[in-house]
């Protein structure tokens, strides 16, 4: 019975993962061809959070450290939305990805977070140069959309690029037995 019951434990703890795995980037997806990322990601995120913290077994002090760390992200989120630097739902995914991260695993989730919309700024500053702007034209409607010369950033690309490259450093793959 002990061995069913390992396999249930490690079986959530996966499914978990490739729950946060999955909505951030479909929140990347839907960002980029659409420039909006659905309540119901940050939401979904947030109801997955303590069904995982639960099942690895968190303190109490633990997920309080992973709830202040979102928090903080939302906070910041908050701000650089009120600065028109960024959207509402970017802010709110960010927000959730920090809460699934917590400390110290927000720090590199910052820092990829960071070189990937930089990297993001850049592509889009080529495709909507004067050479690669006609070709963008001419594909789907949401390429065109990114091809606009002052157009917005989908920052959502850059938030799920982090937060993937970030989650094998954080105490969420502690608990499970990887092979990588």
């Amino acid at each position: 019975m002990l061995a069913q019951e390992a396999a249930m434990f490690l079986t959530l703890q996966a499914a978990s993962l490739v729950l946060f795995a999955s909505l951030v980037v479909v929140a990347g997806a839907k960002d980029l061809t659409s420039y909006t990322i659905p309540n119901w990601i940050s939401l979904a995120l947030l109801g997955g959070f303590p069904v995982l913290a639960l099942s690895l077994g968190f303190s109490p002090s633990q997920i309080g450290v992973h709830a202040g760390v979102g928090f903080a992200a939302l906070l910041i989120g908050m701000g650089m939305f009120a600065a028109g630097w960024i959207g509402g739902g970017d802010a709110k995914l960010f927000a959730a990805g920090a809460l699934w991260l917590g400390w110290p695993g927000a720090i590199p989730y910052v820092v990829f977070t960071g070189l990937a919309g930089g990297v993001l700024t850049s592509g889009l500053l080529s495709l909507r140069s004067p050479l690669f702007r006609p070709m963008a034209l001419a594909g789907p409607p949401w390429m065109a959309k990114l091809a606009e010369p002052r157009g917005d950033i989908p920052y959502g690309v850059a938030i799920a690029v982090g937060a993937l490259a970030a989650l094998p450093g954080s105490d969420l793959l502690k608990g499970l037995p990887l092979p990588f």
